[in-house]
């Protein structure tokens, strides 16, 4: 028997995916900014999730004014921005192996290392830097991975993901990451952290049944699906017996919800 979803009328905050929720390629999706503006104007809390290990909360945050949404660098929440809070709660002094441009949203680089923060490091993904890596791993050091995508598709064709090379060092130290982007608990509960709720009183709204709908719920917090950007018609049946809602679409949630 699937589990009844959690009333929405005892949620009173909001984490909001980006990517095939608020926008879909090179325009924003139907009533999401409107959408956007209404929850502000109501006063109702919200942060926007992503998943990417490339883009700094800047770049995204000036990315989604340019599709007429209203969005300050701090709303956003990003892995890199949750791996502060969790590496400081293990207190652990990481080396960096992230894309340069991701510097400014990652924790500082520890002059001596107990932990490797990993990330998509793109063309940074040299011998000497995945070795250097390895060694922190092999003195006894945790592996932070801050997602373990395979791959993605860039302006180029397919291109290589974080996974392989987290499955890499995995491998070649005998350790097991520690996830920290969706669909891992520690990302959902920073954010809904960031918000000064509880879980229960958070739901997170997203197009991708695993990640989004079915990672939130796992973490405590209520599960809305929405009908668009990667969504398939077989994704609602699985949201709605795991618990979760669905929704037409982020605009039409809103209308309901406020």
């Amino acid at each position: 028997m699937a589990p009844e979803p959690k009333p929405l009328r005892n949620i009173e905050g909001l984490l909001i995916d980006v990517g095939g929720v608020l926008y879909q390629g090179d325009e924003a999706i139907k009533g999401s900014v409107e959408a956007l503006a209404r929850l502000r104007e109501t006063g109702t809390s919200f942060r926007l999730l992503t998943n990417t290990t490339r883009t700094t909360r800047a770049a995204l945050a000036h990315k989604l004014r340019g599709f007429g949404f209203t969005v300050e660098e701090e709303e956003i929440v990003t892995p890199a921005s949750a791996a502060n809070a969790v590496l400081r709660r293990d207190g652990a002094r990481p080396h960096l192996l992230v894309h340069p441009d991701l510097l400014p949203d990652c924790p500082p680089e520890a002059p001596e290392p107990d932990a490797v923060l990993i990330g998509d490091a793109g063309e940074h993904f040299t011998f000497e830097n995945m070795n250097r890596a390895f060694n922190v791993l092999i003195g006894g050091g945790k592996l932070y991975a801050l997602g373990k995508n395979r791959f993605f598709r860039g302006s180029h064709g397919l291109e290589l993901d974080a996974g392989p090379f987290v499955a890499a060092l995995e491998y070649a130290a005998g350790v097991e990451a520690i996830l920290i982007g969706k669909p891992a608990r520690d990302f959902f509960l920073t954010a809904a952290d960031a918000l000064a709720l509880a879980p229960e009183k958070v739901a997170m709204v997203g197009d991708d049944v695993e990640s989004d709908v079915e990672g939130a719920i796992a973490a405590g917090l209520a599960g809305i699906l929405v009908r668009t950007g990667k969504f398939r018609s077989s994704d609602e049946a699985r949201a709605k017996k795991g618990g979760a809602h669905v929704a037409a679409s982020l605009g039409a949630l809103v209308e309901d919800f406020v």
